[in-house]
Parts: C-alpha cells; sequence; structure tokens
C-alpha cells in the first residue's frame, strides 16, 4: 500500500524527485542529501525514490548531470551573446565563475571525483563534458589562443578563480575582473 501524502498528483514521479534534490542542493551540499529528505521535499513515500535512483550515489549523479547541463546552458548562452570573439572568451569565463559562485554545491557535485570519476563519465556526463571542453576551445581558439593550450589554460583559470572564490577567498567582482585580465594577457599581441 502506497504511503504517497496528498502533495504528489502529477505521475511524473522521476520529475518530482529530480525537482525536488535540485532545490535541496541549492541549500546544501550535495553529500548531505539523502533519499529520505528527497522523498520528504517531493511529498512521496521514503521508498518512492528507490524507483528511480538505485541507489544515493544514483542521486549524486543526476544532481551532477543535471547542474553540469546547467553550467553548459550558462556558458554556451554567454558566449554566443557576446558580439565578438574576445568577449565571447571573457563571457564564457564569466559565466562559469558566476556558476561556481551561485550555485555551489552544484558546482561541487559536477567535479565529486567519487560521483563523476575522472575518465569515467557516466552515458549523460560524458557529452555535456565534451559539450564544455568544445565550447571553451571553440572560443579561445576564436579569440586568438593555439588550440592546444587554449581549453586547459581558460578552463584551469576560470575553474580555480570559481572555486576560490565561491570558498570566499574574494569577491565575485574581483574573480571577474582578474579573469578577464588573466584572459586577455594570454591573447597574442
Amino acid at each position: 500500500m502506497s504511503s504517497s501524502r496528498s502533495g504528489y498528483h502529477h505521475g511524473d514521479l522521476a520529475h518530482a524527485l529530480e525537482t525536488a534534490a535540485m532545490q535541496l542542493l541549492a541549500e546544501k551540499p550535495a553529500q548531505e542529501i539523502s533519499l529520505r529528505e528527497v522523498a520528504r521535499a517531493a511529498d512521496v513515500s521514503h521508498n518512492a525514490p528507490y524507483h528511480h535512483f538505485a541507489d544515493r550515489r544514483g542521486l549524486l549523479k543526476v544532481l551532477a548531470e543535471r547542474s553540469m547541463a546547467d553550467l553548459v546552458a550558462a556558458v554556451r548562452g554567454a558566449i554566443s551573446d557576446a558580439d565578438e570573439p574576445v568577449a565571447g572568451l571573457v563571457a564564457g569565463g564569466a559565466a562559469y565563475l558566476r556558476f561556481a559562485v551561485e550555485h555551489p554545491h552544484g558546482f561541487d557535485v559536477i567535479y565529486d571525483p567519487a560521483v563523476c570519476i575522472p575518465g569515467e563519465p557516466s552515458e549523460t556526463m560524458a557529452p555535456l563534458i565534451a559539450e564544455l571542453e568544445q565550447l571553451l576551445g571553440s572560443a579561445s581558439v576564436a579569440a586568438g589562443l593555439p588550440a592546444e593550450e587554449s581549453v586547459l589554460g581558460v578552463w584551469g583559470l576560470v575553474h580555480g578563480l570559481g572555486t576560490l572564490c565561491a570558498a570566499g577567498h574574494f569577491t565575485l567582482e574581483a574573480a571577474l575582473d582578474g579573469s578577464a585580465a588573466a584572459i586577455r594577457r594570454m591573447l597574442p599581441r
């Protein structure tokens, strides 16, 4: 017999659980979110999450994948909205930094090596990683950076600044200014 509560009516359990989990992720680190807590937030029985997630690691994997999709969308949008290549690269880096600061728990779960094992991304995560690399790489090359150095240098720069800024070591404005200045210094004269 189901012990679902009255708040869950629409029949899309997967969506309800993922939405509840993402709302919890906005408030706390992924490692502190339990399947039982997701069930409470989605207003379903405590066993309902097991119909969608095999275990807690499955939940964390979905949180990482959804967060990475949001990060990629933010970087893609920022680059495409720019009116010239250097501005596109700076804007893409800025979008990455903003995501790290505005969604610190989502950012952390994306790069948690216990969730997304380096070199072994999930079927959902692999194309997202590839797209992020392609976006940063293409924007870097369009701005004038050599192809071999583009992705690693720019990604490392914005990731490092984003991580430090999200941890409170300096303000978002300082991180954005530092990123833009460093990117411009990386470009050939």
